[in-house]
């Protein structure tokens, strides 16, 4: 089934059709062959989100724009939704929280109580205001289950796990998002339930959890929701990572998926990472060959594009989205030939 196309930022040859492009790179994908595990009844074993932020999950690299948000909030720190007699005490320096991603600041407006946060499982009661209109979620209280639903694939879904898991009982907070130039968004996280933590899953909990977030990553990718997918890929490899070395083999085709993904979404950076993960554990790995060079590609990177390229073809000669991009390759570097020939003519001319 031909999904709808999704548009990048990555620079690409648009002498080549666009839909031709993404059929190559899903000729490519790698299917699921595992069957989603039926549901547990109660859903409690859950993934956490807050180990380290993939590539997949990063909304803003950019530090300078969260010093941006820090300042703000800090310079209106008086200005709140709410009265200030609703604070129980002058806010400090510890009332900013930092997503390690980059993608909010929150600035805590009434503190929490206790110790404990929200984890896997734990089915939080949430207060959600002033989202930007039609990325939210619907205002008003909703409960909301730590690694479990559908809510979970949305970008907002995301953004408030994350801030759910640095929050406690009782706890309101504004969150700055960048480029949202309205009133900050507020959370009250009201109440959960009792969690657990990624190390109390056994390896095999672990597993089946990353076969189902694989599995849903490979529908959502089908089904044209590259983000979505990359979300699910990132969440089962964060889950797979925390057991020993070397790991399940499974790793391999999660990072191979990713970086499909990535590609799709205009970040061949990133893809091109997944892909030097893949192949620092299989080094003749067809589709990561490929998809390495589509990103050396875009990146303008055309010798290592390539030399990867030349490599897919080594192995497979017949492979028609190698040779179509190869092509594409050489007539990108006959380009940039000429265009220095031209310019060296005019500084020496």
């Amino acid at each position: 089934m031909e999904t709808p196309a999704v548009s990048t930022t990555g620079e690409k040859d648009t002498s080549q059709p666009q839909q031709q492009w993404e059929k190559n790179l899903r000729e490519n994908f790698d299917s699921v062959t595992q069957i989603r595990q039926q549901p547990r009844d109660p859903p409690t074993e859950t993934l956490e989100l807050g180990v380290s932020p993939d590539p997949a999950s990063q909304i803003l690299e950019n530090t300078q724009g969260t010093e941006k948000l820090v300042a703000e909030l800090e310079g209106d720190s008086h200005k709140s939704h709410g009265s200030t007699s609703q604070m129980p005490e002058a806010l400090q320096a510890s009332d900013l929280w930092y997503c390690p991603d980059g993608s909010f600041v929150k600035k805590i407006i009434i503190r929490g109580h206790g110790l404990d946060k929200p984890k896997l499982g734990s089915c939080c009661r949430v207060l959600a205001l002033g989202f930007p209109f039609g990325s939210g979620p619907p205002e008003g209280w909703t409960e909301l289950t730590m690694g479990v639903g559908p809510w979970r694939e949305e970008t907002w879904g995301e953004l408030i796990e994350k801030c759910l898991e640095s929050m406690c009982q009782g706890e309101e907070a504004e969150l700055q998002l960048p480029g949202h130039s309205g009133p900050p968004v507020r959370l009250t996280l009201a109440s959960f339930t009792q969690g657990r933590d990624s190390w109390e899953l056994e390896t095999s909990e672990k597993e089946a959890l990353a076969r189902e977030e694989r599995a849903r990553g490979t529908e959502l990718f089908r089904a044209g929701n590259a983000e979505g997918a990359a979300r699910c890929y990132g969440r089962a490899l964060r889950l797979l990572l925390t057991l020993p070395p070397p790991g399940p083999p499974e790793r391999t085709v999660l990072h191979a998926n990713l970086a499909a993904c990535q590609l799709l979404l205009g970040q061949p950076q990133l893809a091109a990472q997944s892909c030097d993960r893949v192949l620092e554990r299989e080094p003749g790995h067809l589709k990561a060959l490929y998809r390495r060079g589509v990103a050396q590609a875009a990146l303008g990177n055309l010798e290592k594009a390539t030399a990867d390229l030349k490599k897919v073809l080594a192995i497979d000669p017949k492979n028609r989205a190698a040779q179509e991009e190869l092509g594409k390759v050489v007539i990108q570097g006959k380009k940039q030939d000429a265009g220095l020939a031209q310019g060296l003519r005019k500084m020496f001319g």
